[in-house]
C-alpha cells in the first residue's frame, strides 16, 4: 500500500467537513491526515502559507498539489478510488484542476457560507 499525507486546513469549515468524510472512508488507515495549522514547521514539506493556499498530498515520496492531490487521497478510499484512478488520465486530470481552480476563486465566501 502506498504511504500517502494529506497536509489540509484545520481552521476551515468546509476542509475540516471534507477531512472528516475522508477519515470516515478510509477504514484501513491508509492515509495519514496533518492539520497544517496545528502542525510543527518539522511536518510541513513546504511553507505554511503554501499548504494553507492549495491542498497538497505526498504519495510515496512525491508531493502533490491541487486535484492531483485530491486524487492521491481517493485512490487511498475503496468508494472513491475509482475517480482517483480516472484522474491518471491526463485530460481528466487536467479537467478536475480546472474546477479546483474555480472553487478556489470562490473558497473565501463559501467558508463565511459555512460558518469560518
Amino acid at each position: 500500500m502506498a504511504e500517502l499525507i494529506v497536509w489540509h486546513d484545520g481552521a476551515c469549515p468546509l476542509c475540516r467537513r471534507e477531512i472528516a468524510l475522508m477519515r470516515r472512508l478510509d477504514r484501513r488507515g491508509a492515509i495519514r491526515f496533518v492539520d497544517v495549522v496545528d502542525a510543527p514547521d518539522e511536518s510541513c514539506p513546504l511553507d505554511r502559507g503554501e499548504l494553507l493556499a492549495r491542498f497538497h498530498a505526498m504519495e510515496d515520496g512525491v508531493l502533490l498539489s491541487g486535484a492531483a492531490a485530491f486524487a492521491a487521497m481517493w485512490r487511498a478510499v475503496p468508494l472513491r478510488r475509482p475517480l482517483g484512478l480516472a484522474a491518471q488520465n491526463p485530460l481528466v486530470l487536467a479537467l478536475l484542476e480546472r474546477g479546483y481552480r474555480a472553487f478556489l476563486r470562490i473558497r473565501p465566501r463559501l467558508q463565511r457560507l459555512a460558518g469560518g
